[in-house]
């Protein structure tokens, strides 16, 4: 192989190696596992304040994210946010992250997270719970500039079990 060879060859993996790396992570972001941390331990209302967010990488790579983000909908109308800065996950392991709830309308939000709790506890039926829908975005960028967010829509309930999950993949 001569130089020239070795030059273009070494140029080639330069150029395309953050490509694989941003396209993995993509990937990573999507397989991702979360939980409310303290398994057991999830009401909706506690979440409407701040807490924190167990995080597994069940993938060889390092997973970074931008930022985390659980849009809660009742009725169609906007209750809030739970939302997490920036942070990376180490290859098949867990991290924890501190999120904060933000809303416009709080004590709205609270007096629907608190009927939602008691009626997935089995309490009585006061509030449609098929009228709750969860929006969980995840933030990464693409080659550290070019934003690609991973969106997965879900009911309240749905969400409910996720943050009750006993194990993940990393413990």
């Amino acid at each position: 192989m001569n130089r020239y060879s070795a030059i273009t060859v070494g140029a080639i993996i330069v150029i395309v190696m953050p490509f694989a790396y941003s396209g993995w992570n993509i990937f990573a972001v999507q397989q991702l596992e979360y939980r409310w941390d303290g398994p057991g331990f999830f009401s909706f209302f506690t979440f409407s304040d701040k807490g924190d967010m167990e995080f597994c990488n069940a993938m060889p790579f390092w997973t970074n994210v931008q930022q985390f983000e659980i849009s809660t909908f009742y009725d169609e109308t906007y209750l809030g946010s739970f939302v997490t800065n920036s942070f990376t996950v180490n290859p098949y392991s867990s991290a924890i992250q501190t999120g904060n709830f933000i809303s416009d309308d709080l004590l709205a939000a609270q007096h629907v997270f608190m009927t939602m709790d008691f009626e997935f506890d089995g309490g009585d039926i006061r509030l449609d719970p098929n009228k709750m829908v969860v929006v969980v975005e995840i933030d990464t960028p693409i080659i550290g500039i070019i934003p690609y967010t991973s969106t997965n829509q879900m009911s309240g309930f749905a969400l409910d079990r996720i943050m009750h999950t006993e194990d993940l993949t990393c413990n």
